[in-house]
């Protein structure tokens, strides 16, 4: 995709709003809620937590540079955290240890920053058994939460296949079946009908360059915000989009107005006829 190069100057602050929204899924489950969508017990605003979007910026950048040498991730699915650690220990020709001198903590540190996508983005805490210390990343997000209240469904679904042989419906003599039996065995699915949902986030030029952060690392961090969620369909999320992305860019490290000065300037609101929101059209 094409950018403004004021949106990959990362010597300057930029703070953004980021709209998605998702239809008859479940955007983000709670598992203290038996996997239900996550919402705000007071008001019944969805949220999607920080965490989750991530993971699927996470998960873009590895579809996009397989195996690629500084665009790998950190936290990655059957990724073994302390494993990363050695590698890095071991590029610096150090041995790996859980109290390292300070030169060494922060070259390997460092390292760790260059090798991974993830950890010079959004930081990381590496002193997990072998120490590689602690990263704060330039860019940052707030949970998502929803315009309007939604309403969590927990629906009863049936599968033609029993789990375990003794369960199966049994034939008896003539071709009648024993009633003790079962042809189907019945699940449960969570999603909620309609959500709109906007994030807030904020890039810091200071942490960028502590990090090693670059304007080629912004640029794919934008195209993740607007495609990643065609890479991450799957049967429980239903339809998720990416909306709307508004990017405030400042004209220096410190920026010109405090960030909910600016976020306050994109209002969203229903439209008066719409009456329950199904689709993003119900707002302006």
């Amino acid at each position: 995709m094409q950018y403004d190069d004021n949106l990959l100057d990362v010597s300057k602050r930029m703070d953004f709003v980021l709209l998605f929204d998702v239809k008859d899924g479940n955007p983000n489950g709670d598992p203290d809620a038996g996997n239900l969508p996550r919402v705000d017990p007071e008001t019944m605003e969805g949220l999607v937590t920080d965490v989750c979007l991530k993971r699927k910026i996470r998960n873009f950048v590895d579809a996009s540079y397989p195996e690629k040498p500084g665009m790998e991730i950190y936290v990655k699915h059957h990724g073994v955290l302390n494993e990363q650690h050695e590698r890095a220990y071991e590029a610096e020709g150090e041995k790996p240890t859980n109290k390292p001198k300070a030169d060494t903590l922060n070259s390997v540190r460092s390292r760790m920053c260059s090798m991974f996508y993830d950890v010079r983005t959004f930081g990381a805490v590496m002193s997990t058994g072998v120490n590689c210390g602690q990263v704060r990343g330039p860019l940052q997000f707030t949970f998502g939460r929803s315009a309007d209240p939604v309403v969590p469904l927990d629906m009863s679904i049936t599968r033609v296949a029993v789990t375990k042989g003794e369960d199966k419906v049994k034939q008896l003599e003539g071709g009648d079946e024993e009633s003790t039996g079962k042809v189907t065995e019945m699940g449960r699915k969570s999603l909620i009908p309609y959500g709109l949902y906007r994030c807030h986030g904020f890039f810091n030029p200071n942490l960028a360059e502590d990090t090693g952060f670059s304007g080629e690392d912004m640029r794919l961090f934008w195209d993740a915000l607007q495609l990643m969620w065609d890479m991450d369909r799957s049967a429980s999320r239903g339809l998720m989009s990416c909306r709307g992305l508004y990017v405030f860019t400042h004209e220096s490290k410190l920026g010109n107005a405090p960030a909910n000065q600016l976020f306050d300037l994109l209002e969203m609101r229903k439209n008066s006829d719409s009456g329950v929101p199904r689709s993003f059209g119900d707002y302006t």
